[in-house]
């Protein structure tokens, strides 16, 4: 490590021990928390295990409760639901922790889409929860007591019914997380909104199925578990389309020609004029440069563009020469609004047009000369229309990969 760099700087390499300990001093943090929120809800541990049986004694029949089949049942379950309840209310603060562990190791873009998401499923979480128990549980104990056979007595264990409300409880809250797992799965790639959408038969199936195997054996509970997941399906379906637009809307659109690092200004200058060439390094467009430096940090390293070779430079000097020679004056076309290609009085073609300049920066890039190609391909980013600019990209792209 540089003795510059600290030990708590942010930008320095950390020693694997170091990642060691700071998960650690995380980790003792988010069991001080559970306990200190255990600590504040435990005298009420009754209080809040009738809160959430309340669904199932409203619908028990007239003169019959809920019983303990175990000697230490009436203590335990009720402490075991605080400590459930101490980590549930923790959730905010143990996720920024978790947060806080990861977050030095992402890309600021990855950043930028994992903070909303990372809220959204928080909430998320909590609404499934609160689906199930408002909505789920009084229509599930409605059909459960009033399927009970004659001559057998309702009356459930308090740890039985514990267990399967906390089952509910982690199933729906799951079930609700579908729409970030869905924007996240086109996030990275893996798949598209239109190839999710192909699939809908089969997702309403397989909510079935797992609605089937989270829930009580009743038509009920699973319904009521399958339905809300298709729908969340569908709504994770209309977000990742607006990620995908709105990522299509920031590749298409073009920085100011006037603002300072846009690619007017970063494109090579000549006295022939803009669309002239110069024998220094080429510097990337800003929006390249941008996600280039996010997604490697060598990206713009200078020893990425070599110099030109003395044959390239000659064809560059002639390619100057003839390009001061096209921009002399030439007496007005007909139609000026139309490009159409005109020629010189030594019978070279003049480029009116950006296909002219596209297939004149093929040409260039077929004879090795990768210098003036980019330089032709940053007039078509600068003039072109969107399927232009497009074109001109893939080129550019093509020119680094080579």
């Amino acid at each position: 490590m540089s003795p510059a760099m600290q030990p708590d700087d942010p930008g320095a390499e950390q020693p694997f021990v170091s990642h060691l300990i700071e998960l650690r001093d995380r980790l003792i943090r988010m069991s001080i928390a559970i306990f200190v929120v255990f600590l504040a809800l435990f005298p009420f541990a009754n209080e809040i295990y009738t809160f959430v049986a309340a669904p199932l004694m409203a619908q028990l029949p007239e003169g019959n409760t809920m019983i303990a089949t175990q000697v230490a049942a009436p203590f335990l379950t009720p402490f075991k639901l605080a400590l459930i309840a101490a980590v549930f209310l923790s959730m905010p603060f143990l996720l920024y922790q978790f947060w806080g562990f990861v977050a030095p190791g992402l890309y600021k873009h990855e950043k930028r889409l994992a903070t909303p998401l990372l809220i959204s499923s928080i909430i998320l979480f909590y609404v499934g929860v609160a689906f199930a128990y408002f909505v789920v549980f009084p229509l599930i104990f409605a059909f459960l007591s009033a399927s009970t056979p004659d001559g057998v007595a309702m009356m459930t264990d308090i740890s039985a019914y514990l267990d399967f409300v906390l089952a509910l409880f982690f199933a729906f809250g799951i079930a609700f997380e579908i729409p970030i797992a869905t924007i996240l799965l086109v996030a990275v790639g893996i798949t598209t909104p239109a190839a999710l959408a192909s699939k809908r038969p089969y997702v309403i199936v397989g909510a079935f199925v797992v609605g089937m195997l989270l829930t009580p054996p009743d038509v009920i509970s699973q319904t009521l578990l399958a339905v809300p997941m298709w729908l969340l399906f569908e709504l994770g379906i209309v977000f990742s389309k607006v990620l995908v637009r709105k990522r299509t809307n920031d590749t298409d659109e073009d920085p100011d020609p006037q603002a300072p690092g846009s690619a007017s200004s970063r494109a090579p200058s000549t006295p022939g004029g803009p669309g002239g060439s110069s024998m220094g390094r080429v510097t990337p467009r800003p929006e390249t440069r941008e996600v280039g430096r996010d997604l490697d940090p060598h990206f713009d390293d200078p020893d990425r563009w070599q110099p030109l070779s003395e044959s390239e430079m000659e064809a560059e000097l002639d390619l100057i020469e003839a390009d001061e020679i096209l921009d002399a004056p030439r007496h007005p076309e007909p139609n000026a609004s139309q490009a159409t290609r005109t020629a010189t009085p030594d019978g070279a073609p003049a480029i009116n047009s950006v296909e002219e300049k596209i297939r004149r920066a093929n040409r260039l890039r077929e004879l090795g000369s990768t210098f003036a190609a980019r330089t032709v391909l940053y007039e078509v980013l600068e003039e072109g229309d969107a399927d232009q600019r497009r074109v001109a990209r893939n080129i550019l792209n093509q020119l680094d990969e080579a």
